[in-house]
């Protein structure tokens, strides 16, 4: 079983960057695919990035593709997102999320364990 706890959310001008980050808690986080997702108000919870159990291999949403950047270190626990040059439109809870590798990454139902999710708000 896996928990999953996102900080790093919130407020910040369009143009900034911010790192949010996931810690888990459990042995088995090394056997998990990770990603994030983001779901913006009114809207349904979409895939933005995701990184295979061993951190070899990154897979980004065409939306993601150039700003956005996922890491994971399975020695800490954790599994990072890297949002450069934040516009409004990224305004959006971000959710950390873990599946089992043999599952597509850009599929919300292929995703067992969700962490609660942390807020960003771009201003422009």
């Amino acid at each position: 079983q896996v928990q999953l706890v996102e900080s790093g959310g919130g407020l910040v001008q369009a143009g900034t960057s911010l790192r949010l980050s996931c810690a888990a808690s459990g042995r088995t986080f090394g056997n998990y695919d990770l990603a994030w997702f983001h779901q913006a108000p009114g809207k349904e919870r979409e895939f933005v990035a995701g990184i295979s159990r061993s951190g070899w291999t990154t897979y980004y949403s065409d939306a993601a593709k150039g700003r956005f950047i996922i890491s994971r270190d399975n020695a800490k626990n954790t599994v990072d997102l890297q949002i450069n040059s934040l516009k409004p439109e990224d305004t959006a809870v971000y959710y950390c999320a873990a599946k089992i590798p043999a599952l597509i990454f850009n599929v919300t139902a292929n995703y067992y364990y969700w962490g609660r999710g942390t807020q960003v708000t771009v201003s422009s």
